[in-house]
């Protein structure tokens, strides 16, 4: 079974974006050690197009060969002109407002996206689905979710976007599996459910 992976940016206080779901403060903390880090781990999570302006157009996946969005994190990649933010990924949003797919290779899910993902969990392959965001679509899939990779900058944002959104009752308990420090503040942990 493959797993779905919630990889995601968060503030110390646990925001991940502001009351928009703006995140783009954090990109500050993308300096060469950190950006190393993720060429090196984490190559798909970096945009088609930054990994063209990187030169790692030829970078196979490590992790993940399957993106799932919510519609307000896809907007983010709208806005800034790219319809396929993740092209070297299989992409999926999750949109009840769109009602026809701004590019050929991003597929819509409208309904039951818990299906869905089982589906795509009970897929044969070594590579996982990650979550990229947001809130209330992690909040939505919390139970399917198999391991947490949670990047926490050094800001204090004080109010903003949980990284579950529109839950009722608590998480299943996730262990510590892996923790990196960076020389500018960034820590890096990975969890994986326990139970």
């Amino acid at each position: 079974m493959r797993k779905l992976t919630y990889f995601v940016a968060v503030s110390v206080d646990g925001f991940i974006g502001d009351e928009s779901g703006d995140g783009t403060m954090f990109m500050q903390f993308v300096d060469e050690e950190f950006l190393g880090f993720l060429k090196e781990e984490y190559p798909e999570t970096i945009s088609t197009e930054g990994r063209k302006m990187l030169g790692l157009d030829g970078f196979a996946n490590k992790k993940y060969d399957t993106v799932l969005q919510g519609r307000r994190s896809y907007q983010v990649g709208i806005d800034a002109g790219f319809l396929s933010p993740y092209g070297h990924l299989r992409e999926y949003v999750l949109t009840r407002s769109l009602t026809k797919s701004p590019h050929p290779h991003v597929e819509l899910i409208h309904d039951d996206v818990v299906a869905k993902v089982r589906e795509l969990k009970a897929e044969e392959g070594d590579l996982g689905i990650w979550l990229c965001g947001g809130a209330q679509l992690a909040g939505l899939l919390a139970d399917e979710i198999d391991e947490l990779v949670i990047k926490t900058y050094p800001l204090v944002l004080g109010a903003g976007m949980p990284m579950f959104a529109g839950r009722s009752h608590a998480l299943t308990h996730f262990g510590l599996e892996e923790n990196r420090t960076f020389g500018n503040g960034v820590v890096v942990r990975r969890y994986g459910r326990k139970s």
